[in-house]
This record gives structure tokens, C-alpha cells and sequence, in this order.
């Protein structure tokens, strides 16, 4: 994963968004997409780390703006069967010790039934995303139908790898009246995990 530039990032959740659900429905969408994934949700940390089309996928947080952007760097994907060695890399990355690993790699069930579900310590929330994207002055954006375990909710997500266009977009679309809030701080929220 090298030679990724961290892109900076501003979201939100909530079931409506008042007038800056007026502007993108103002606007063309650039496409569409629906998936499927899986979020694994740490208590003693808020990294995104996610499995979708059998992919492990994580992201960590390298910093906070003064404008309250977080800017996230992709540090892995990696594909099922996992290799141990990766694994470990995803327990580091959610702040668990892992635990014993009998296997050279892992297929995703055996990753999920074997290693993390019997501790209880981290926890699997199934998710759908519905997104229309949207390309606003430099920057993607997209606005997306959530349903995590069963719950639903809308989220608002502006991004770039200039937080100067980040912040005057979210401006722009009188977002920043709503609180910023990651995807794994949204989704514990929704499912009513405590950190």
C-alpha cells in the first residue's frame, strides 16, 4: 500500500440533513453502488477496519485538523484466506491481543467463527450501503442509505486529499452544522456500543 496519499474526510450520520439534502438533490450523481461488508468494532479503539467482496480492508486515523477533518490512510487490504502474520495485523489494528493462532491462514468464517466471535471482545456488525455519489469542487462525495444489523440511517460523507477543499465544500453544503463522525464511531452509535 504504498505511494497512498491519506485523504482527508468530513461525515456525518443522521436520518435527515434539512437543506443539504435540497442541494445534492440539486445535483447530477456521478453513480451509484450497493455492497455488502462487514465492520469489526473494537471498544478500546476507533480504526476502520472492514471486509467487503473478501477483502480485509483497514484504515487508521493519523490525524485531527484545527477545522476537525480526520485524515485516513489506507494500511491494508488484504485478501481471504488471510495469512496469520495479517491477522495479527488486524487485532494490532483494533487494539486486541490476538489470540492463538492454529492456522497458517484464514478463510473469512474461520476468521470470523474461530477468532473473533468466540472472544467476544470485538464486534461484527453486518452492513448495507446504498450510495449515490457526487464530484463537488475537487472533492467525492457521497450520500448513503445505512442499514448496520438491522438498523437504518443515512450518511453524509465529503472527502479529498485537500482539506481546504473538504472544509469549503462541507461549508458550502451547510454540513458543518452537524457533528463530524467516522464510520466506526457512527456505527457503534447505531448499534449501541459503548466505547
Amino acid at each position: 500500500m504504498e505511494n497512498i496519499i491519506p485523504r482527508w474526510e468530513w461525515r456525518t450520520f443522521g436520518e435527515t440533513f434539512g437543506e443539504s439534502d435540497d442541494r445534492f438533490a440539486a445535483l447530477e450523481p456521478g453513480g451509484g453502488q450497493e455492497s455488502d461488508e462487514l465492520y469489526l468494532l473494537s471498544p478500546s479503539t476507533d480504526e476502520n477496519v472492514k471486509i467487503r467482496d473478501l477483502l480485509m480492508d483497514i484504515k487508521t486515523l493519523e490525524q485531527v485538523n484545527p477545522d476537525g477533518l480526520e485524515q485516513w490512510k489506507p494500511v491494508m487490504k488484504g485478501a481471504f484466506p488471510l495469512p496469520a502474520a495479517e491477522v495479527k495485523n488486524v487485532f494490532n489494528a483494533l487494539g486486541v491481543a490476538p489470540p492463538p493462532l492454529e492456522r497458517a491462514d484464514y478463510t473469512l468464517e474461520q476468521f470470523v467463527t474461530e477468532l473473533v466471535e468466540p472472544g467476544q471482545r470485538l464486534r461484527v456488525v453486518k452492513v448495507h450501503k446504498r450510495r449515490t455519489r457526487y464530484k463537488i469542487d475537487g472533492c467525492m462525495s457521497e450520500v448513503t442509505e445505512v442499514v448496520a444489523d438491522g438498523r437504518k440511517i443515512r450518511t453524509v460523507a465529503i472527502e479529498s486529499e485537500d482539506p481546504a477543499h473538504v472544509i469549503a465544500t462541507v461549508r458550502k453544503f451547510r454540513l458543518d452544522r452537524f457533528q463530524n463522525v467516522s464510520y466506526p464511531r457512527g456505527l457503534k452509535q447505531l448499534v449501541g456500543m459503548k466505547s
